[in-house]
């Protein structure tokens, strides 16, 4: 997918978290991507084309 995101950019993502939610708030941006979920606050860091390839669509930006 070619999103264009940023650092702070709220993300769907196409599988959802256990915790119940599937949003995600971008914290880190680079050759890796760092999210952190919205509802429980666990960060994961992907890298970038895993990144691209999981994501469903960019909330706001």
């Amino acid at each position: 997918m070619n999103n264009k995101y940023q650092l702070g950019s709220i993300v769907i993502m196409k599988k959802g978290h256990p915790c119940g939610s599937n949003e995600w708030e971008i914290i880190r941006v680079g050759a890796d991507i760092k999210i952190k979920c919205i509802n429980c606050g666990r960060i994961v860091m992907l890298p970038r084309i895993e990144f691209d390839r999981k994501i469903k669509k960019v909330v706001s930006l």
